[in-house]
């Protein structure tokens, strides 16, 4: 159907042959997606007839109909400015039910009027930094806070509440002041916590410990598990900087009763395994955001027939927490996104509880035997994370040395011992530890366990790569010692000229254990000879 035809009936308002006209225009651009530039005004004005027409009183199939153009016409990010006035969102939100008015929200009654409301709004605040104002100013999130408050008591459709619950995450991903609104004013935490539990449908066995029958847990159904994954990704919006904070006592129970029920969470299953993998993404993104003492509830379950104990503690959480970070390794596809949150995680995990760090290091840095071949060599869990050590992006191959820095109680020598000097040098320059020693930390004692092979081997090995190298035939052998001196001041003089061009620049190591230019390294370390020759009383 022409599209002026549409606008020109839509004009005329008259109900019937307007919802009849809509009805063929909505079947036919359904699955619509681009749009011609030629027929653009066209469009606007028949958003502007449409979000007019909305504002009468119409039959609820009639406003359905309507709602559904106006969807359609709202995935072109050109047509917008209709509906990203106050009156054309105000008009959507009041048909959603989510209208904030003076502490009234006026209900709609119709189900579908409202669902298909929500996917407008959805669509219009996605798309339009304009609307994305105007909806904070209106307060819409308070509708949805309070619409969301009463899932408990009242029967609402699936695809109703997983659109409450879409719009909230886009409201609170595009705007700082409605995230905090969520946050503070409406007591945003505890209301999605409430919501996730409800999602789930758990029962407590202790303040932090979800009742789980014995066996395998059935997987969470495919309805659920949609509107648990956009809670999620609510509550790591407003929880964001929770983990760079100091929380009090009654904000920590808060965060230790959120981190139980994220723990639930990683030990179901999701409907399929892409699900399941998306679903446990979201619940170890959140995790990061959570308080680092608040942790502790990944520990906190006793430990059962079938669990997977170590010194005492329940394992499980942190071993599927392990099982992930190694499928994303084996995936190998946007590693940024896809690692950095849960080796974040494990690592901050490992600094705090002794426990899980011994667990970790037990799984990925087990005592040496293969001495023959390089730390990066090979499909254990430790030669996948010593060869990310060096990978391009700065923040996966910081991760991945972070990681295994802590398991390595941030000891120089065994961090060394386990990933080679040469993996290991870019994490030591940045922490100005290239000359050895510890950083500081509260790690027990306990020497590091030498296997009879790594004894064996350990004097022949190459620390900078990490292996017993091969021995090398003697270059120099047979040469005379003016040969000999004469190939090494051709090679100083390469040096040289190199350093002169600014090719390479000479670094040295200072006495603090930075990398400096060589003149800066030497002036420090004579700087530092003579201090300690006045401080011994030495002419």
């Amino acid at each position: 159907m022409e599209l002026r035809t549409v606008v020109a009936t839509v004009e005329s308002g008259e109900q019937d042959t307007v919802l009849k006209v809509l009805q063929i225009y909505n079947q036919e651009k359904s699955q619509c997606f681009t749009f011609d530039d030629e027929e653009r005004e066209e469009r606007k004005k028949m958003a502007q007839l449409l979000i007019k027409f909305l504002e009468r009183e119409l039959q609820p199939s009639c406003q359905v109909t309507c709602l559904e153009s106006i969807r359609i016409l709202s995935r072109d990010k050109y047509c917008l400015d209709p509906f990203t006035t106050k009156e054309g969102l105000k008009t959507l939100s009041r048909h959603a039910g989510i209208d904030y008015s003076e502490e009234l929200i006026r209900e709609v009654p119709d189900l579908d009027v409202i669902l298909e409301s929500l996917k407008c709004l959805c669509n219009i605040v996605f798309s339009s930094p304009r609307a994305q104002e105007l909806t904070a100013e209106a307060r819409l999130v308070v509708g949805l806070a309070k619409r969301i408050k009463l899932y408990n008591e009242r029967s609402l459709p699936h695809e109703v509440k997983f659109f409450d619950l879409r719009l909230l995450f886009l409201l609170t991903a595009l705007r700082v002041d409605i995230r905090q609104q969520l946050a503070q004013e409406l007591r945003g935490i505890s209301l999605m916590t409430d919501t996730l539990e409800l999602t789930l449908g758990v029962k407590w066995m202790d303040p932090y410990e979800v009742a789980t029958e014995e066996g395998l847990l059935p997987p969470l159904p495919r309805q659920e598990t949609e509107r648990a994954m956009e809670i999620l990704k609510v509550l790591f919006n407003i929880t964001f900087d929770s983990s760079k904070r100091e929380v009090d006592e009654e904000d920590a129970a808060l965060y230790r009763h959120l981190g139980a029920l994220l723990r639930h969470c990683l030990m179901i299953s999701a409907d399929g395994e892409d699900r399941t993998e998306e679903f446990h993404s979201h619940t170890v993104n959140l995790l990061g955001n959570l308080p680092l003492k608040c942790l502790d509830v990944l520990l906190t379950p006793k430990v059962q027939p079938g669990s997977l104990e170590y010194m005492g503690v329940n394992m499980d959480a942190v071993s599927i927490l392990l099982d992930f970070l190694e499928r994303r390794l084996d995936r190998g596809h946007k590693l940024k996104e896809s690692l950095t949150p849960v080796l974040n995680l494990l690592t901050e995990s490992a600094r705090v509880h002794r426990q899980t760090r011994k667990f970790l290091k037990a799984k990925v840095l087990p005592p040496l035997r293969d001495v023959r071949n390089r730390p990066e060599v090979g499909n254990s869990l430790r030669n996948k994370l010593v060869r990310l050590m060096t990978h391009i992006d700065t923040d996966v191959k910081h991760c991945a040395a972070e990681f295994l820095f802590v398991l390595c109680k941030e000891s120089v020598s065994r961090f060394v011992k386990y990933t080679g000097y040469g993996n290991a040098a870019g994490l030591l320059a940045a922490r100005g530890l290239m000359a050895g020693g510890r950083e500081e930390g509260e790690y027990s004692e306990d020497e590091d366990t030498d296997t009879e092979e790594y004894k064996e081997a350990k004097p022949n090995i190459n620390p900078v790569t990490g292996r017993v190298e091969e021995k090398l035939p003697n270059p120099m052998e047979g040469m005379t010692e003016e040969q000999k001196e004469y190939e090494a001041m051709k090679l100083v003089n390469m040096f040289d000229k190199l350093s002169r061009e600014q090719v390479i620049q000479p670094m040295g190591i200072t006495p603090s254990g930075n990398l400096a230019p060589m003149e800066n390294a030497i002036r420090d370390m004579a700087d530092e000879r003579s201090s300690s020759d006045s401080d011994l009383g030495l002419d």
